[in-house]
């Protein structure tokens, strides 16, 4: 099998879903844009700077869907699609995309945000397979958004696990992947980029662009 890895946020659309969609909620009031802005941003900057609780954050990012409730957070998830996502889904991404899926490799979407958000974004890229952060549900009758991380988060070294989960969902392995590429902008996933065989750094942050010169990886700019 050959397997092709995507992170998604400023890989495969020039945006971080996590971030917009946050940014979302307050333009449509759940949030008090001066206080929740400021919250985000740090995150943000942390996450940038490798130093993210994503415990910490996923409790952040889901308190507005928690509050809300699943019928009026799926209207708003779709509202959030139409608006700032589909803009957002690039004719060289879904070129990129496409190259690996008619090349018959098996394509996964890898990414540090939750499901929730990701899923329709994933769909809307004709990706099937995604691996995202999955949000625990519950306790409550509605079976409703903890605001907690079900199993391990698929950030940083997490995302090596959960692709290996999925491949013994396959009854796969790395060992029965035949090649492997994963396509990145960040240095948080440094741990898988240099798991594959093919590391490929895409729409690169500085400082995974002066790693990648160094160590002679592919280089590509998707948005430039």
């Amino acid at each position: 099998m050959r397997l092709a890895l995507f992170d998604l946020d400023h890989t495969l659309i020039p945006l971080d879903s996590d971030h917009a969609w946050g940014q979302y909620t307050v333009r449509i009031g759940w949030r008090d844009a001066e206080v929740f802005a400021a919250r985000n941003n740090d995150f943000y900057q942390q996450y940038k700077d490798g130093t993210l609780d994503i415990h910490a954050y996923v409790r952040f990012a889901t308190e507005a869907v928690r509050e809300r409730g699943r019928q009026a957070a799926e209207a708003a998830r779709e509202g959030f699609m139409r608006d700032v996502i589909e803009p957002a889904l690039l004719p060289q991404a879904r070129e990129l995309l496409r190259h690996h899926q008619d090349a018959g490799d098996r394509v996964v979407i890898v990414t540090a945000t939750n499901e929730f958000v990701t899923r329709p974004i994933a769909t809307a890229l004709g990706v099937d397979e995604l691996i995202g952060i999955r949000l625990a549900r519950g306790p409550g009758a509605d079976d409703w958004i903890s605001g907690e991380i079900e199993g391990v988060p698929s950030f940083r070294e997490g995302k090596i696990a959960r692709v290996q989960e999925w491949l013994a969902q396959q009854n796969l392995s790395w060992e029965s992947v035949e090649h492997s590429v994963f396509y990145s902008d960040s240095l948080n996933d440094l741990a898988l980029l240099e798991r594959v065989h093919e590391p490929v750094a895409t729409n690169p942050d500085d400082r995974l662009r002066a790693l990648a010169l160094a160590r002679g990886w592919t280089i590509r700019d998707l948005f430039a």
